[in-house]
């Protein structure tokens, strides 16, 4: 189990951040500058909190109250960096014995290498140099380094950053996997909502240094409570809103007002729509619409559209659709589901 509850400012910066993780995969989800890696950073003691503390599995590594901070090497965190930091001229098996440099016995040193090795299926490629892996085995090699140590907390910083899409796809399965059969502790930094959803139980939300919310994948995009947190989860139909009843919305800008089946409460600053929860056949929330453009993707269509009353001012909304969906410029109306419509406060 990991505790955090730290601050640190760095010039206008302001970092803080408290929440817990427990067994598997917890991400931290947040646009560019939110202070994801910084948090990781100061849990791996890398960087040093102004206040705060910070406990794992019942130690304490950092409280600043007590002036206790230990050494990133006695905390036995692994920390995956975004660039993997292989040592150019060491071979696959120098680079993860790297990871063992406390250990003396050999017989001991072999053995955790072996199996780490054929856990993430680099066996035949011992002897080679970082150069001459494909980007996927030098992500699995720092993977290995990190692994091999058997730490009690795993930190992967945008573990995909730095990949292709095609390559992308492939070592994202292979991570799922690999995550699934190590058990323990996992944080995951991204900003790709797609990878948070897919590969953590619980995703903490950051914005501006500040943590949002702490809440199941499901639960997040389902209710992501904050006009941060729906744009950060990828909801691209976002308008200024007021409370007009328990479970009535009122949207000034687009010109109507939305049922919800959250109830309300007070402080609504806005709502938000996902492009794909428009539906022509859905009665309810149903209003005129007037289509204005089309933006082609590989596999579907946005297709921009104004509500009959929305203000000239404001961007046109948007609803995806899959490219073998009949229905679509000649719809006369679109409706919403009320559990779809996201009430948004912060």
């Amino acid at each position: 189990m990991l505790s955090v509850d730290i601050r640190k400012k760095l010039g206008a910066f302001r970092l803080n951040v408290a929440f817990n993780a427990g067994e598997g995969v917890t991400g931290i989800l947040g646009a560019s500058g939110a202070g994801k890696s910084m948090t990781l950073r100061c849990i791996a003691g890398i960087e040093t909190p102004d206040k705060g503390r910070i406990v794992l599995d019942g130690e304490v590594l950092f409280d600043s109250g007590k002036g206790i901070n230990l050494r990133p090497q006695k905390r036995r965190v692994a920390y995956l960096f975004q660039n993997y930091a292989l040592f150019p001229g060491m071979t696959v098996e120098k680079n993860i014995l790297c990871g063992l440099y406390h250990e003396k016995n050999r017989g001991a040193r072999r053995q955790a290498l072996e199996e780490t090795l054929g856990l993430l299926r680099l066996k035949g490629l011992e002897k080679h140099l970082p150069s001459q892996l494909s980007g996927g085995q030098q992500q699995r090699v720092a993977l290995a380094r990190i692994l091999v140590n058997k730490p009690r907390l795993l930190m992967l910083d945008e573990p995909f950053s730095a990949l292709d899409n095609h390559l992308h796809g492939q070592l994202r399965i292979q991570m799922k996997e690999l995550l699934k059969r190590g058990g323990g502790t996992t944080l995951m930094v991204t900003h790709n909502h797609s990878e948070a959803y897919d590969l953590c139980g619980n995703i903490a939300l950051m914005d501006a240094g500040a943590l949002l919310a702490v809440k199941t994948a499901k639960e997040l995009f389902a209710d992501p409570g904050s006009v941060a947190g729906a744009a950060i989860t990828g909801c691209k139909n976002i308008t200024a809103a007021v409370r007009a009843g328990d479970h009535e919305i009122e949207a000034p800008e687009w010109g109507l007002r939305l049922t919800t089946a959250l109830p309300l409460r007070e402080g609504l600053r806005a709502v938000g729509i996902r492009p794909r929860h428009f539906d022509p056949d859905i009665a309810q929330n149903c209003f005129p619409v007037r289509f204005t453009g089309r933006m082609e993707e590989p596999f579907g269509y946005i297709l921009q559209f104004r509500y009959e009353n929305q203000k000239g001012e404001t961007p046109d909304i948007l609803w995806s659709i899959p490219k073998e969906t009949k229905c679509g410029t000649n719809t006369a109306r679109l409706g919403i589901a009320p559990v779809n419509v996201l009430p948004l406060y912060q």
